[in-house]
């Protein structure tokens, strides 16, 4: 199989899996304790913790903490529901649905527009009550980079607070600066179940999920050594790696750009992370598409939407029809892909959609 999905996740780095290891021990072994524990089998776990979560930091700005959570989801949540009730929450109309239904749940919400290329500018007015604005800093979707910085400045001119959803570049690009930063483990080559809130020094946040007061008070809870250690050594190695993965992304979305070169692009070609290539031909049947190559897997669209039966929101977003946006799909690659893969599946997708006729 080629695995052409990496937007949904990523492959779990065996420097992440073999980090993991020592805190599953069973019977007999010593990293199973619980890292809340006072004795020295749960100092042990602890210390893990703190290892990873100064490994997690590294590649956050300066001057913040990193909170643990079970992914960013969680950290989405504890971010716009723990900054307070009252005001609007502005938050960009490709947003993630984890910032977009949250920020609605709390009352007062403000979509800010994108341009045809999936750019969301920060020159848009906000309204006058404006308490925190999201937007993230690489689509799920598409892949464009948001002009993050101008956002940020945009809400300290408006008294208000930034989060910037940083699942998508994290560990891939340098990460932006905001008040808070959410990011998923899964998605930079760490395991599935973990995530993290990064939150500037100075913003107080509420506790949103109640319960032992882990996580400096802010996020109740457990926490997996394992799956801890696993994010904090997958961070280590993107951080390593950053420029070369880097490299390697362009080589590939160079040569993918030729063999779908009578494909369209959705969204932007500059501001973009190339390791995302979102593209459509109109009138295609993509069901048939992904029953034809079976043994190529990638996207109709984002992994959490998949099965809803409604165009993408992002795709919508950007001036797309209906018909357009269902005849959309998204490949996304990475540090394990091959050229042989990518080469390998354009043959049989583009096979596939000659098929089709067209």
């Amino acid at each position: 199989m080629i695995y052409l999905d990496y937007q949904a996740t990523t492959p779990l780095a065996p420097e992440a899996r073999n980090a993991m290891i020592r805190w599953l021990d069973g019977p007999g072994g010593t990293g199973f304790g619980n890292p809340h524990s006072a004795h020295r089998m749960g100092r042990e776990a602890k210390a893990a913790i703190e290892v990873a979560r100064e490994q997690v930091a590294a590649l956050f700005p300066p001057g913040g903490r990193v909170i643990f959570t079970s992914g960013a989801t969680e950290a989405l949540n504890l971010a716009i529901r723990g900054s307070g009730l009252g005001g609007t929450v502005a938050f960009s109309a490709i947003e993630h649905s984890a910032v977009g239904d949250t920020a609605q749940a709390m009352g007062k919400s403000h979509v800010l527009a994108v341009d045809s290329e999936g750019i969301c500018s920060a020159r848009q007015d906000l309204p006058a009550d404006t308490r925190l604005v999201c937007v993230m800093q690489v689509n799920n979707e598409i892949g464009t980079i948001q002009p993050t910085l101008d956002c940020h400045r945009k809400a300290k001119e408006n008294n208000a607070l930034f989060l910037c959803d940083a699942v998508q570049a994290y560990g891939k690009i340098p990460v932006t600066t905001a008040d808070m930063i959410a990011i998923s483990a899964h998605k930079f080559y760490g395991p599935k179940g973990v995530g993290a809130l990064w939150v500037r020094d100075g913003v107080e946040l509420a506790e949103v999920q109640t319960g032992g007061g882990q996580e400096f008070g802010l996020r109740s809870g457990t926490l997996s050594p394992a799956l801890i250690a696993g994010m904090g050594a997958a961070a280590k190695l993107a951080n390593e790696a950053l420029d070369r993965d880097a490299e390697h992304v362009e080589t590939l979305w160079n040569r993918a750009r030729e063999l779908f070169a009578d494909w369209t692009l959705n969204g932007s070609a500059a501001a973009r992370w190339h390791g995302n290539l979102n593209i459509r031909r109109d009138g295609l049947d993509v069901a048939r598409l992904m029953s034809d190559c079976r043994t190529v897997m990638f996207s109709a669209g984002s992994a959490c939407a998949s099965g809803s039966g409604r165009p993408s929101h992002v795709l919508k977003a950007i001036g797309l029809s209906d018909a357009q946006a269902k005849s959309s799909i998204r490949l996304g690659f990475g540090r394990y892909t091959t050229l042989q893969e990518i080469e390998e599946a354009a043959r049989l997708i583009n096979a596939a959609a000659e098929a089709q006729g067209l």
